[in-house]
């Protein structure tokens, strides 16, 4: 067995475990760094309440909190399952230099965990999006990023 497969199998095991355990849904994931686990993560959604605690996004707050950094660049990060869009975004935000899945989306929706809804929603105008989104103190809000331009504290990422 290579590591790409150790590291998989180490993915649904989390993601098995997570389901048996009551903890979330049936999603694990794992980042490495040189041929090493850094870090891991599984779905818990509703033991936190949180809607973001996907286990892709668990594992890398806990890598980068563990690395120091907030770019997982050099790292590779291997899920149970296709990343959702949300992780999808997440994880090309963390600069994360590939991304290794077991299950489809396809699979998920089968068993209820369907996203595709989303992957149309954001083809949408904002005006016919299913929920309301309009903007609002646009000036006021531009404040923010003229002080970003300006500002000699901030580290671009």
């Amino acid at each position: 067995m290579n590591g790409h497969e150790r590291f998989m199998q180490r993915a649904v095991a989390l993601a098995t475990e997570n389901v048996r355990t009551g903890r979330g849904g049936p999603f694990g994931c794992v980042v490495v760094k040189d041929g090493e686990i850094v870090a891991e993560g599984m779905n818990l959604v509703t033991s936190t309440n949180d809607p973001t605690a996907h286990g892709e996004v668990v594992a890398i707050r806990r890598a980068c909190e563990k690395l120091g950094t907030f770019s997982l660049e050099g790292c590779e990060v291997y899920t149970s399952c296709e990343p959702c869009p949300m992780c999808l975004a997440a994880l090309y935000w963390s600069r994360c230099s590939a991304i290794y899945y077991g299950n489809t989306a396809a699979d998920a929706a089968a068993v209820g965990f369907d996203d595709s809804f989303l992957y149309d929603e954001v083809k949408k105008p904002l005006d016919q999006r299913a929920i309301p989104i309009r903007q609002l103190l646009h000036d006021e809000a531009l404040e923010s990023f003229r002080a970003w331009t300006a500002s000699e504290k901030k580290i671009d990422y």
